[in-house]
C-alpha cells in the first residue's frame, strides 16, 4: 500500500509527548484561511517555485515536454494548466529553485524512516505523530502505518481536524495512543466561512472518540479576526467542559511562517492580520483554565 507524504520531520517536540517523528500526509478537505501548510491541502503532487534561488539558466524551459515553462521579461513563468508535474524541471534545476511537494511512499518506506528514531522515543517517552493535511483522508494508508508502528511498540499520535465521516473512525481502536484534536470554533456559521466546512461532524466525532475512551488533547488555533476573543474562547471552553473527559487544551497562536509557501505555490494568501501577542494569549489561557485542568500555550 502507498500513500502521499509531503514531509517527515524528526525531533519534533510540539506534536505530542517526548521527542517525536511527525509524518505529514498530503490532502485536506478543509481550506482554513490561515493554513500554514498550503502544500498539504491538495492530494496531488505540486511544483514549488523558489524565486529567490532561480538563476534564470533556462534549463527548466528546455526540458519541459509540455511547454509549460517560459521566460517573460527575465522571469521564469510556469503554466499550472499545462504542467503535468513530471518532475523533470526539478531534476535539472541546479540552483534548487524547483521542488515537488508530495512523494508517494509505501508503508514499509515510511516505517523505516520512523524506526530510525526509536532510540529517541525510548529515552524521551516519545513516538510518532501522523499529521497533515488531514491524515484520515488517507485512512487505509494511515491504518496500515499505525498497525506497523503498534507492532513495534511505538507510541502513536494522530493530529486531526476531525472532519471525517464517522464510520472511517471505526477500526482504529487500540491503534492510536493519543489524539491531538483541533477545535477552531463551536460557531458553525463562522466555521463554514473561514474553513469551508461545517463543524457539526467535527464535534460529533469528538463525542464519538470520547465515548470510545480515547486519550485526547484539544488543540485550539488562536486566529486574529476569527476566534481570538474571550467570547469565542468561552464557548469553546464550555463545550469542552460539557464533554467531562477532557483535561488538557493546547492554544496554538497564529503565525506567519507559512506566508512564503503561498507565493511558492502561486496562491494568494488571504490573511493580513498580526499574530496575537503574549498578553492576549495569557488572557485566553486564563479563560480556558476555568474549564480544564491543564492549559498550554503552544503544542
Amino acid at each position: 500500500m502507498k500513500g502521499m507524504v509531503f514531509n517527515i520531520q524528526r525531533y519534533s517536540i510540539n506534536d505530542g509527548p517526548g521527542i517525536r517523528t511527525t509524518v505529514f500526509l498530503k490532502g485536506c478537505p478543509l481550506h482554513c484561511l490561515w493554513c500554514h501548510n498550503p502544500e498539504s491541502i491538495s492530494t496531488d503532487q505540486e511544483i514549488v517555485l523558489r524565486e529567490d534561488r532561480c538563476i534564470r539558466c533556462g534549463s527548466c524551459i528546455e526540458c519541459c515536454s509540455q511547454h509549460a515553462i517560459r521566460n517573460e521579461s527575465n522571469l521564469i513563468v510556469t503554466s499550472c494548466e499545462k504542467c503535468i508535474r513530471c518532475g523533470n524541471c526539478v531534476e535539472v534545476c541546479y540552483a534548487g529553485g524547483r521542488e515537488i511537494a508530495g512523494k508517494e511512499m509505501s508503508v514499509e518506506d515510511v516505517v523505516k524512516e520512523i524506526e530510525k528514531d526509536i532510540i529517541f522515543y525510548n529515552r524521551s517517552t516519545g513516538g510518532v505523530t501522523f499529521s497533515g493535511g488531514e491524515p484520515f483522508l488517507q485512512h487505509l494508508f494511515l491504518k496500515s502505518l499505525l498497525e506497523n508502528c503498534k507492532s513495534k511498540n511505538i507510541h502513536t499520535a494522530v493530529d486531526t481536524a476531525g472532519f471525517v465521516v464517522e464510520n472511517i473512525l471505526n477500526g482504529f481502536e487500540n491503534l492510536i495512543d493519543l489524539f491531538l484534536y483541533d477545535i477552531k470554533t463551536v460557531d458553525d456559521f463562522k466555521h463554514r466561512m473561514f474553513t469551508g466546512g461545517s463543524n457539526k461532524i467535527i464535534l460529533d466525532n469528538l463525542r464519538f472518540l470520547i465515548n470510545q475512551g480515547n486519550n485526547i488533547i484539544i488543540r485550539v488555533p488562536v486566529i486574529p479576526g476569527f476566534n481570538n476573543n474571550l467570547h469565542d474562547m468561552k464557548l469553546v471552553g464550555e463545550f469542552v467542559d460539557s464533554l467531562k473527559n477532557i483535561s488538557e487544551i493546547h492554544l496554538l497562536p497564529y503565525h506567519k511562517s507559512g506566508t512564503e509557501k503561498y507565493k511558492r505555490l502561486g496562491i494568494k494568501f488571504e490573511m493580513n492580520d498580526e499574530p496575537p501577542d503574549s498578553t492576549a494569549m495569557e488572557l485566553i489561557a486564563a479563560e480556558m483554565k476555568k474549564y480544564v485542568q491543564t492549559v498550554k500555550i503552544g503544542g
